[in-house]
């Protein structure tokens, strides 16, 4: 009984938010969170090394292509 009354009034939340808004917010913020997730990621060492961004060589030069680990 006291559900069915929840999802009656559910439409009444779209009466105070605009829904266009809140679904753009919606998805801006689950790409910024995806975006700092993968950064997060590729800048682990475990990643780090293959993109040469980390942890330079002392051979390294500028725009050099780096070295990747030996395979498992």
């Amino acid at each position: 009984m006291h559900g069915e009354r929840i999802m009656l009034n559910m439409h009444k939340m779209w009466m105070l938010f605009d829904p266009r808004r809140s679904l753009v917010l919606a998805a801006i913020g689950v790409v910024a969170i995806a975006a700092v997730i993968h950064f997060a990621v590729l800048s682990s060492p475990r990643y780090c090394d293959h993109l040469g961004w980390c942890a330079p060589t002392v051979n390294a030069q500028p725009g050099s292509v780096a070295a990747r680990p030996p395979a498992r």
